[in-house]
């Protein structure tokens, strides 16, 4: 028989496509779904570069490469990032500031989108420093458990700047607490504690799962989270592999994950492109 080839495959000649007979359901690709996770980019920031973040070993960053642009320069990658998807919002982990050097003040004020959220992980351990991000543009405040020294601290941070402005990092490495001795060790007695400090967005980070892609370890911890907290704020990020984690996560109860290395591939998986 003689056949016509269309987009649809090949269809007897004299017959119209729309007549051919259904495809078997498994072969049927139904569109996907759209995650209600929000997508947060990240940057991180050593020797004033972006850098690529791989499994907390920062001795090991090194500048960016990604498909994105040529260019390690913040305002470069940033300025990329947002030409290629519709994300405003913006993480930046100033490395620089964690190892005991200079704040960017300038730069984060510079990479801030007006229609977006600026949240500054830069080292804070006191209000003052809490308030200087506050004061430079920063829409909420990143105090990390391996900055803040005690419960105590993290209380006179919440005392001095709007508690809604601040969002505490519960910092892991391999499972295992980032946490000075003013810490419990356990991490979900560190997430009961900050809690009952007053914390209402919280993220949960293993620096083990970041940049490696081999999934998201903080999962399990991340349900009892939010079994104990249902109404707050629950962030994650590191070793997101595709859309069915983004779904995970969504299950999971997650609000929002830390996405970096995916966008510099231009994983097809993102939304917002």
């Amino acid at each position: 028989m003689t056949t016509l080839v269309t987009n649809g495959g090949a269809t007897p000649l004299g017959v119209s496509p729309a007549h051919q007979p259904p495809l078997p359901f498994a072969m049927i690709r139904p569109p996907l779904r759209e995650s209600a996770v929000r997508i947060i980019p990240v940057i991180d920031i050593l020797h004033g570069r972006v850098v690529h973040g791989v499994a907390g070993q920062r001795e090991r960053y090194a500048p960016i490469r990604s498909q994105l642009t040529d260019s390690s320069a913040p305002n470069d990658i940033v300025a990329a990032i947002r030409q290629r998807f519709s994300y405003r919002d913006l993480y930046i982990a100033d490395l620089d500031v964690i190892q005991g050097r200079a704040a960017a003040y300038d730069l984060y004020s510079a990479l801030r989108h007006p229609a977006g959220t600026l949240m500054i992980d830069a080292g804070v351990n006191s209000p003052v420093e809490a308030e200087a991000l506050l004061a430079q543009g920063a829409s909420q405040v990143i105090v990390g458990l391996e900055s803040c020294s005690s419960p105590e601290r993290l209380r006179s941070i919440l005392s001095a700047a709007t508690a809604g402005c601040v969002t505490f990092s519960l910092d892991l490495q391999s499972g295992q607490s980032l946490g000075g001795l003013g810490w419990p060790s356990d991490p979900m007695e560190i997430a009961t504690t900050v809690l009952d400090c007053g914390i209402r967005s919280l993220i949960v980070l293993d620096l083990a799962g970041v940049g490696v892609a081999q999934g998201v370890p903080t999962l399990p911890l991340c349900r009892r989270i939010r079994t104990q907290a249902p109404t707050i704020e629950l962030i994650t990020g590191g070793g997101v592999r595709h859309a069915a984690d983004l779904a995970e996560l969504e299950t999971a109860g997650v609000d929002g994950v830390l996405i970096a290395t995916a966008l510099h591939q231009v994983a097809d998986w993102l939304p917002g492109q």
